[in-house]
This record gives structure tokens, sequence and C-alpha cells, in this order.
């Protein structure tokens, strides 16, 4: 740099060639920090470069939150664990760690209404892209018309192929809608698409061996379960519904008495 240069010009014209907006702002209050408490040139140049990370990292997890098209945000912190016995909340532990994700392994959240289940399918969802993976979220139903507006259009190969880029899929309320044989062939190929490609995620409130009722075939049942709980955590969720507690408490007495 030129002696006659001034420094923060010039470090405003480097940041704007870098593209780092968060270095031009907090160079000069960082760098009177450094002088005030001595810095070395390492400890102030890690400082700068830690809040443009930082502040990168931040907005790469909102624009991944932001796509996932999450119909509100939970978090587990959020949740309950007392709805829980012991072992599904150290399961949850482990599977808020995300490792599940490269190892393309599925988690299959089972319980009756209102337990929780798709609370625990976003928070991990929301986990998931806060670790940089991209994750898309949608119910049965919605994913069915996905694939079914696909289908008619002679595009499915290719938006199976598209999905591929999520790192994870979450499928809630498997079993509250019964499927037409054409959408439960959609939903077997989603399911085989992702094996060993890409995680799913999948709420239901009903036992396995309810889903062929659901999906209106059991060999299609059989299939479509098989390929999902190969590489699985199956986490069983039963008890009072959330929303009925809560209700409980908020009124005092118990609703189902009335």
């Amino acid at each position: 740099m030129n002696p006659s240069t001034d420094p923060a010009k010039e470090i405003g014209y480097l940041c704007r060639a870098m593209k780092t907006p968060q270095i031009a702002e907090l160079a000069g209050p960082l760098a009177a920090q450094a002088r005030t408490e001595h810095w070395s040139y390492e400890q102030y140049l890690a400082a700068v470069l830690g809040r443009q990370v930082a502040t990168r990292t931040a907005n790469g997890n909102r624009l991944r939150i932001a796509g996932a098209h999450f119909p509100q945000i939970k978090t587990l912190e959020d949740f309950d664990p007392s709805v829980l016995a012991a072992r599904e909340n150290e399961l949850l532990a482990h599977l808020a760690t995300t490792t599940f994700v490269p190892r393309t392994e599925n988690v299959v959240l089972l319980g009756p209404p209102g337990t929780g289940k798709t609370h625990l399918a976003i928070a991990l969802g929301v986990c998931a892209a806060n670790h940089s993976y991209p994750v898309f979220f949608d119910t049965a139903t919605g994913w069915i018309t996905r694939l079914l507006a696909a289908h008619n259009t002679g595009t499915l190969e290719k938006e199976l192929r598209r999905l591929r880029r999520y790192r994870v899929l979450i499928i809630d309320e498997v079993g509250y809608i019964p499927f037409e044989a054409e959408a439960a062939n959609l939903f077997f190929q989603l399911i085989a698409n992702r094996y060993e490609h890409g995680s799913v995620i999948v709420t239901s409130n009903l036992a396995f061996s309810q889903w062929g009722h659901t999906l209106g075939d059991d060999v299609i049942a059989a299939a479509t379960i098989d390929r999902l709980i190969h590489h699985a955590h199956v986490l069983t969720m039963d008890g009072e519904s959330y929303r009925t507690r809560r209700y409980t408490t908020e009124e005092g007495s118990d609703f189902t008495r009335r």
C-alpha cells in the first residue's frame, strides 16, 4: 500500500472487492480495541476474519431456514423433554448433533396427534440448516401434490433428482389422509430415491403395522417401510397431547370431564 494512501479508504475498497462488508464495518473499531488492549497483528487479523465468518454463517443459516419452508420455527429448546422417556431423550440429544445427515440416516417420529412430532421434525430440520445442510419441509399431502404435478408433466425423474440437492427432506403427517394407488406409488418412489442418498424425517400418527391401510397396499407399504427404516432412528412418542395438556393447565381443570 502506498504510504500516502488513507488506510480506511483502502480497507473499504479492498473489502468491496472481496465482498466482505463485515470487515469494512469492524476493521476500524477493532483496530482501536487492538491498540488499547495491545493485541498482536495475528490477534487483530483473527478477530476481523472471525466476525466476517460469523456474519456469513448466520446469513447462510437464515437463508437455509427460509428456503426450508417450515410452517413455523420450532427449536429443541422449546420442547418439553419431560414428555419423553430417558432413552428417547438420549436419542434426541444424539439427533441434535445432525450426524445422521452425512450418514444418510432417516428419522421416524411415531405417536398420537399432538405429542410434538411436528415440533421435533422442524427443530431437527432447523439444527440441520444451522449445520449448513439444505432442508425442505412439507406435509405428506404436499409432497404427493408436488410429485403428481411432476408426474403429469413428465418431469418426475427430474424433480426427484432436484430433490437430492436437499440433504434432509421432512415429510409430515403420514397417515392422516389415506393415499390413492398412484399417490402411494409416488410416495414409495420418493422414499426409494432418497435411500442411501439423503436423509428423510417422517412423522406419522400410525404404527408401521397400519401403513398398509394408509398406502392402500401391503406390498407397497412393506417396501416403503423397508427402505425407510433400514438406516433409521425411530422415536416413539406416547402420552397426552401437548395441546390437551396446555388447555388443561390453562383452564385449571380437565376439559375431558366436561
